[in-house]
């Protein structure tokens, strides 16, 4: 159990670092939503602890396994996971906007 500040702690950091890293991404790669496409990725390495290649290996319990263990996440788990997805979206409309407005990245 997280004590409330830890949580928002946590959720401000999980925002905070999607969005830089996506920022940077879409800023490099001239990809505006790429860091949105990988981020459910991401989660899965975090949520999961099985190896890459057993989803192409084993699909069916390896995917089994990864229901069960998304459906067994705390609330927390949820909050913190989802303001990262919230940074990477925010990275994503700011690199737009930035584009939209004449700034040129790279």
């Amino acid at each position: 159990m997280l004590s409330l500040p830890v949580l928002l702690i946590s959720m401000l950091l999980f925002l905070v670092l999607f969005f830089g890293i996506g920022f940077l991404l879409n800023m490099l790669l001239r990809m505006s939503w790429i860091m949105a496409i990988i981020y459910p990725i991401v989660c899965i390495f975090i949520i999961d602890n099985v190896r890459f290649i057993e989803y192409f290996q084993n699909p069916s319990d390896s995917f089994t396994a990864l229901g069960n263990k998304i459906t067994s996440l705390a609330l927390a788990d949820l909050l913190i996971l989802s303001s990262g997805l919230v940074g990477a979206f925010l990275a994503g409309i700011t690199i737009k906007m930035l584009r939209k407005r004449g700034y040129q990245m790279f």
